[in-house]
């Protein structure tokens, strides 16, 4: 798996020379706080906005091959640039988390392949989705002057929506394969998801919530947008990181909850009860059966 990251190493070099003209661009030179930020047209001409194309992989040079999906659970320390900033009222449109990048391209549909599920059988509207992101509830008061009046005040009318700060995970699906041309390992993130707590179910302080996937977006259809957005370096706020790097590159830490198999796709869940140590030692063994598969291939 080691060789297989290796993919990366001229795109991490190649996005470094690119995404240092953004991080704190016009800075040094701003006669205004508006002026920071602005790129002039020499940084223009060196942008490129474009994202680096995924080699042709012909199907004959696919040795082998398994489909994962993972979970990227955001209270993890290394998955924070993913979730923040979540309240973005103080800061400049350059820094959105990945949910708000999302959100934003979907409502102007730059983003439209968005599926109910990762076989991509069924796809979403924009209507759809939002409905997965708003309820409108009823409080007790409205409940008691209804049947009183027959009536409900917009003050007793509840509305709950979905925000970056509710998002607890996201959920990946993508493909290891030996490409026996290369004679390498390789990933493909084929589709991402975020997950929060069903926005029809109010949950009182202190309850267990019930996470449900909100949508999943095919994820080459999604890159150019993710191309676009910065995430945050705070190693070196000069030369932010574009989130389709960040992914591409898997710079995340995540479980593997679920692997293709001949029982349905079945999850780890559902052959390992209520253990959720054998759980994390099982997505440990999968991860194993996909880095070794390289190496036994060189041994043997």
């Amino acid at each position: 798996m080691n060789r297989a990251f290796k993919l990366f190493s001229f795109f991490i070099l190649f996005q470094v020379g690119v995404n240092s003209i953004y991080g704190q661009a016009n800075l040094l030179n701003a006669r205004v706080p508006q002026d920071i930020g602005e790129l002039n047209d020499q940084q223009l001409e060196a942008n490129d906005e474009t994202p680096m194309a995924y080699g042709f992989v012909d199907d004959r040079d696919v040795m082998w091959s398994k489909t994962v999906w993972e979970i990227i659970d955001l209270d993890e320390r290394i998955n924070f640039p993913y979730y923040y900033p979540t309240d973005t009222l103080n800061l400049g449109p350059d820094r959105r988390s990945l949910f708000d990048v999302l959100k934003k391209n979907l409502s102007n549909s730059n983003i439209k392949e968005v599926y109910k599920s990762a076989y991509f059988q069924e796809k979403l509207t924009y209507e759809e989705i939002q409905e997965r992101l708003v309820a409108v509830d009823t409080t007790d008061a409205g409940y008691e002057q209804f049947n009183a009046d027959g009536f409900v005040d917009a003050q007793f009318i509840e509305r709950r929506r979905i925000t970056a700060a509710e998002i607890r995970q996201y959920k990946i699906k993508g493909t290891w394969y030996f490409d026996k041309r290369l004679g390498e390992l390789k990933y493909r993130l084929l589709a991402v998801c975020p997950v929060a707590p069903d926005v029809a179910v109010k949950t009182l302080a202190g309850e267990e919530e019930d996470l449900v996937e909100l949508f999943w977006v095919w994820f080459p259809d999604a890159r150019s947008s993710l191309n676009n957005n910065k995430v945050f370096n705070s190693r070196n706020s000069s030369q932010p990181i574009t989130y389709d790097h960040m992914l591409n590159s898997r710079r995340f830490n995540s479980i593997i909850y679920k692997e293709e198999n001949v029982y349905e796709d079945r999850e780890v869940k559902d052959y390992i009860y209520e253990d959720a140590l054998r759980m994390l030692l099982e997505s440990e063994r999968i991860k194993s059966v996909i880095r070794d598969y390289e190496q036994d291939m060189w041994n043997n």
